[in-house]
């Protein structure tokens, strides 16, 4: 008797736990959504696709080549480097004013949460707020820090703006609290109107947007740019747009990477769009078995220059363990190349809320939490570049094409 109570109540929690996994995949483009994918430039042959490069001509699914598959796992189960922070990691309670704020300030609440104060509007980009980036409540990266204020206590914000649709950027628990504590319209790219039409989203609260499209929301222009990456969850690969991203204000401006690889298209979108007062740049989980769709550092930095930015703020780090390298390595290269080229740069500790036209000095938190060994001179595989009227000309590690 014991053990058949015992048996059902594993089954019952098991049950639990997997509930959410067919909803949080997300839905389908069909219909309308289905027709304006089809018509997009960038979707070819039942899959959207990333513009050819010099060093990138691939199908966007195929995000590592097959023969490094087994040597990245290994890499990832039986490496050394210390990929968790040695201790806490430091939280600053956010300290948005009531009123909104005019000028602009940035707020990072962890891996690529920003809350933009940009000209009296409050822009919210890949909000998550969940323990893991997975569609599993039991499984996937879990986080290095809690957020550093509950979604509940939130200001309200004028957009909430997701760059594509992989789990530490779209995340289903905190689009449905953001339903329930927020009225603000959910910008996305391309096909990702589908996912949220399935989580319940009313119609009147989505906004899709291809590359070089925009919309107006309180006063600021959000356009869709291009970025080099992939998308896709659980199985689905590629049925939804990846975006960069522009908010231009009447005073300010800011661009937001989303994941990318380095390519020429940051160039055209500084001519077009430019200049930037900041720039919130991916710099973390990069390898070189999928350096076609993911920065490093130094290539975050060329990026912040070809498209003429301000003051360079960097995301996609310290939250989730979603690489091989060092926890400490992506701040450690990133502060040493913006100092070496004299770009200034500003990292905060999730929560601090920074004020671009009067930033803190950069106090190295992160060191602090870093194994022993790991001092900032240890980027040996990826040499700072050589930057030329703001481009790069890059010493980078051999990609693999895929």
């Amino acid at each position: 008797m014991r053990r058949s109570l015992v048996a059902l109540g594993l089954l019952g929690a098991a049950a639990w736990a997997l509930r959410d996994i067919p909803v949080a995949v997300g839905g389908r483009a069909r219909g309308d959504r289905a027709t304006r994918v089809a018509r997009s430039p960038q979707f070819r042959d039942g899959r959207f696709r990333n513009r050819p490069t010099p060093t990138a001509d691939r199908t966007p699914s195929a995000t590592m080549a097959p023969a490094t598959l087994g040597s990245t796992l290994r890499e990832m189960a039986l490496g050394k480097e210390q990929r968790t922070p040695l201790g806490d990691i430091p939280l600053v309670t956010p300290t948005i004013p009531a009123e909104r704020a005019q000028g602009l300030h940035l707020t990072w609440y962890g891996h690529a949460t920003v809350l933009v104060e940009i000209d009296g509007a409050r822009i919210l980009f890949d909000p998550v707020w969940s323990d893991r980036v997975s569609p599993s409540r039991l499984a996937g990266p879990r986080r290095l820090h809690r957020p550093p204020q509950p979604l509940s206590e939130l200001p309200a914000v004028d957009a909430v703006v997701i760059s594509h649709d992989h789990y530490d950027h779209l995340d289903l628990p905190t689009i449905r609290t953001l339903l329930r504590t927020q009225t603000a319209p959910i910008v996305v790219p391309l096909g990702i109107g589908a996912h949220l039409e399935r989580w319940k989203v009313p119609a009147d609260r989505i906004v899709e947007l291809d590359w070089s499209e925009s919309a107006e929301v309180a006063g600021i222009t959000l356009t869709a740019t291009p970025a080099q990456h992939f998308s896709g969850r659980l199985f689905a690969r590629d049925r939804t747009l990846w975006t960069s991203w522009v908010a231009a204000g009447p005073v300010h401006r800011v661009f937001y990477t989303g994941d990318s690889g380095y390519f020429p298209g940051y160039a055209e979108i500084g001519a077009e769009h430019g200049p930037f007062d900041a720039t919130l740049v991916q710099i973390g989980a990069y390898n070189n078995n999928w350096a076609d769709i993911h920065m490093t550092p130094e290539e975050g930095l060329a990026t912040h220059l070809d498209v003429d930015g301000g003051l360079l703020v960097p995301v996609h780090w310290a939250t989730f363990n979603l690489a091989t390298h060092p926890w400490t390595d992506p701040a450690d290269r990133l502060w040493r190349a913006a100092r070496a080229h004299g770009v200034p740069v500003a990292i905060p500790r999730p929560g601090e809320r920074v004020d671009v036209h009067d930033p803190a000095p950069v106090d190295p938190w992160w060191q602090r939490l870093g194994a022993p060994s790991e001092t900032p001179t240890r980027s040996s595989d990826t040499p700072t570049p050589e930057l030329s009227t703001a481009k790069i000309n890059t010493s980078s590690p051999t990609r693999s094409p895929s």
